[in-house]
């Protein structure tokens, strides 16, 4: 126990030296670089160079956001408003995007966040190594270090302590005991409070944070209308090319037979034989389209055993774990049935894999599901990626998608979706 807190502060301390590097030295750059170029657009030139800096700017804060995940689990949103699809090039463009960017408020949210950073940012940041580092000279000043200092300077002043003898340097080791016993227990929380400083001038306010949901639900309602357009378009299209070409066939060969079954017994019989065919085929096709609108066993039973039902249809060996103590609402239901559906599609096709797992829990008032495959990775969400659908049908629930597949695999597509079980 103790051997793993005096790591952690040892961890927490080198954080901290690396942290204040980045603040006073990659804060107090950019700081500059932003502020002479953005002084240089009334001439012009800081036109061509302001968006190449302040994208610069946000790198740096995007990087100490990734810090601020990784190190503390302390999350800072990403504000920035993204630039429309048909942003022009050449000097219109460079003139165009330069306004967009200082238009946005989580621009200048990052220059405070650049001026907090080199400040009070960067003190908290240096307490950890430093607390460690002055722990340590206060017990080599008790192993006899304090002799050449007092020698050469005369008497020396250890915190508030003034050290000329073995007395005055007991009393600085013991202060350093008390540096280290400090460094053990605050060093995390002090790496915690420069990131959740830095979060309280990065993250954007309630105005902000209501424009961004505001823009993700009309995005979203839109992909919604999309998929249930395209949804009705597959379905009627299915019917016209499956089941009702079928029932039409069934219907001329039954008119055939009612004209043969006097004059020629055995073609009237080999008909009936096609006809009864054609009917289990149709049936079998309706059977299919009803489970691709919204299949029986997930309303009748649930998600947990619509989705052990699914796997069961595979052609891979799926192993399904369900840990549910209730019931899905409908809505999220579906989606997170068709999300599961479409995952296991893309591994069974795109994955190389020969098993198949899913997670399906429940913890935190959302639900997860955990899809994972032995494949080959590589997969990534992107434009026109089946991942990308799943996203945007979670999208309509507020839901999450996180896909880690790094070469050679395995692949893990993690859902997630907030929900009240019933």
């Amino acid at each position: 126990m103790k051997t793993t807190k005096a790591r952690d502060a040892v961890v927490a301390g080198a954080q901290g030296l690396a942290l204040a590097l980045m603040a006073l030295v990659g804060s107090i750059t950019a700081f500059v670089l932003a502020v002479v170029s953005i002084a240089l657009i009334p001439i012009g030139v800081g036109v061509l160079t302001t968006p190449a800096v302040l994208h610069l700017v946000r790198a740096h804060a995007n990087q100490r956001r990734l810090l601020a995940a990784q190190w503390s689990a302390v999350r800072i949103p990403v504000p920035y408003r993204p630039f429309p699809s048909d942003m022009r090039t050449g000097i219109t463009g460079q003139v165009e995007r330069c306004t967009l960017m200082l238009k946005d408020p989580a621009t200048w949210r990052d220059m405070q966040w650049l001026l907090v950073d080199m400040t009070a940012g960067a003190i908290v940041a240096i307490l950890p190594p430093a607390l460690i580092l002055e722990g340590i000279f206060g017990l080599l000043l008790l192993a006899g270090l304090w002799q050449p200092i007092v020698e050469a300077d005369g008497t020396y002043w250890y915190s508030f302590i003034p050290v000329d003898g073995w007395g005055t340097a007991g009393l600085a080791a013991l202060l350093g005991v008390v540096w280290i016993k400090v460094a053990l227990y605050g060093n995390q929380f002090l790496i915690r409070t420069h990131f959740r400083l830095a979060g309280s001038v990065l993250a954007p306010n309630r105005e902000v944070e209501l424009e961004q949901r505001i823009g993700r639900l009309t995005e979203t309602r839109h992909d919604a209308l999309d998929t249930s357009a395209a949804e009705l378009r597959r379905i009627e299209r299915d019917l016209h090319d499956g089941a009702q070409a079928r029932l039409v066939a069934m219907g001329m060969n039954l008119g055939t037979i009612e004209a043969l079954i006097e004059k020629d017994p055995a073609q009237a019989k080999e008909l009936i034989s096609k006809a009864r065919e054609s009917s289990a085929e149709a049936l079998t096709e309706l059977r299919d389209l009803v489970r691709g609108i919204h299949p029986p066993v997930l309303a009748e039973r649930g998600l947990g055993d619509a989705v052990k039902a699914l796997a069961l249809r595979l052609p891979v060996r799926t192993e399904v774990e369900v840990e549910l103590p209730g019931r899905v609402e409908a809505p999220v239901e579906s989606a997170a049935y068709f999300a599961v559906s479409e995952a296991l599609t893309n591994a069974v096709k795109h994955s190389g894999a020969d098993r198949l797992w899913v997670d399906v829990t429940y913890a935190d008032g959302s639900l997860r599901i955990a899809v994972t495959d032995n494949g080959k990775g590589g997969a990534m969400i992107g434009t026109g990626s089946g991942l990308s659908g799943i996203e945007r049908r979670l999208g309509t629930f507020d839901g999450v998608l996180a896909v880690s597949s790094p070469a050679g695999g395995p692949t893990m597509v993690t859902m997630e979706i907030p929900c009240a079980l019933s």
